[in-house]
């Protein structure tokens, strides 16, 4: 049967699970944080990490070690097993090809992107993967959460068949970086943040929810470029032209960095001590199973004006939330950590960085 022959009813039930997903992904996400009491957390949130994922203090991003692998072996759950069938639709074999017949976002290429295998600080270890590796599985799981919560079911089998969130063998984890942007007035020494609202008309993941940014799956521009492309921070920078200034994600084959304006201005702030990147650990959603590397740039206040400052209102994933800063303050970190619904690992990055906030900018 094609797409466009689905039978009505079951396609708009899945559409209606998936409006609900993208509605209540917040309190979901609480509730998934429930199916993992044994699981450690970061500080506060229900973002969930391992002991040797955490950090004891701040980590220069320049100083992350990435390390590459040909040849890994596959993940064990890949997200067209049998236990993930209840949340497809007839013609979609994965949740993917579900979604891109009923219920496609903006946003919805199936990228190249960088799959994690390993944590061993300062090193992190990587593999070939595709957007739509994470898609069929962490999208699927938060789908077959949110029919059970909604049809008062407890079974939760694709849940059940990966098993431990945080186990790097069990599916295939494609990280981003989530970036707490710090602007930092070194007269006085307050700092300020933006936030991100993702619109979950343009996004398959994190819709609804606030977030740091920028934030950036880790992904080379295109299969041709990943060698050059395996670097954190080229990530970042992107990232921040795309949140901060609007610029489109998509890059022509003419494109290099060294002819980048934008990114040769950031490379020279960096090179100054006038812009400081920090990674903070890594962490899991417990509804999705997103994995983050949780970072902090603070950049002073000048540099950050003559770079950043013309930011935009909206851009191709959301809102921008405080485009003329929210203090970096107790009370705003509380708020956003714990009364609004703000994605676990954007949680987890501002409770960190407040924690280390003395280091970050001493």
């Amino acid at each position: 049967m094609s797409a466009n022959a689905q039978p009505d009813d079951a396609r708009l039930t899945w559409q209606g699970v998936r409006h609900y997903l993208n509605g209540h992904r917040h309190d979901l996400a609480r509730i998934a944080d429930r199916l993992y009491p044994d699981h450690e957390r970061v500080g506060s949130t229900p973002l969930l990490t391992r002991d040797d994922w955490r950090l004891s203090e701040p980590l220069a991003l320049d100083r992350i070690a990435l390390k590459w692998s040909g040849s890994a072996p596959p993940p064990a759950v890949t997200g067209d097993e049998r236990e993930v069938r209840p949340a497809l639709l007839e013609g979609g074999a994965t949740y993917a090809a579900t979604m891109m017949n009923h219920g496609r976002p903006g946003l919805f290429e199936n990228r190249p992107c960088y799959r994690l295998l390993d944590v061993g600080w300062p090193g992190l270890s990587f593999t070939r993967g595709s957007y739509f590796d994470g898609v069929n599985v962490g999208e699927a799981v938060a789908h077959e959460l949110a029919t059970a919560h909604l049809s008062q079911d407890d079974g939760l089998p694709f849940r059940s068949l990966i098993g431990d969130p945080t186990d790097l063998s069990r599916r295939a984890a494609l990280p981003a970086v989530s970036m707490l942007t710090l602007r930092r007035d070194s007269r006085t020494g307050e700092m300020t943040f933006v936030l991100h609202w993702r619109d979950p008309a343009r996004v398959a993941h994190g819709g609804g929810l606030y977030q740091v940014m920028p934030v950036g799956i880790f992904q080379p521009v295109s299969e041709a470029t990943e060698a050059e492309d395996f670097d954190l921070w080229k990530c970042v920078v992107r990232e921040y032209g795309e949140e901060f200034l609007g610029r489109s994600e998509l890059y022509d084959e003419a494109f290099t960095y060294g002819s980048w304006p934008f990114y040769q201005q950031l490379e020279q702030a960096r090179a100054d001590g006038r812009l400081r990147s920090f990674a903070l650990g890594l962490g899991v959603d417990p509804l999705t199973f997103a994995t983050d590397l949780l970072a902090v740039t603070v950049i002073e206040a000048e540099t950050f004006d003559a770079i950043l400052g013309d930011i935009v209102e909206s851009n191709e994933e959301g809102r921008v939330i405080g485009a003329t800063g929210i203090p970096f303050r107790a009370d705003q970190v509380a708020r956003y950590v714990h009364d609004e619904p703000m994605q676990a690992a954007g949680a987890a990055v501002l409770e960190l960085a407040w924690k280390h906030r003395r280091a970050l900018a001493p």
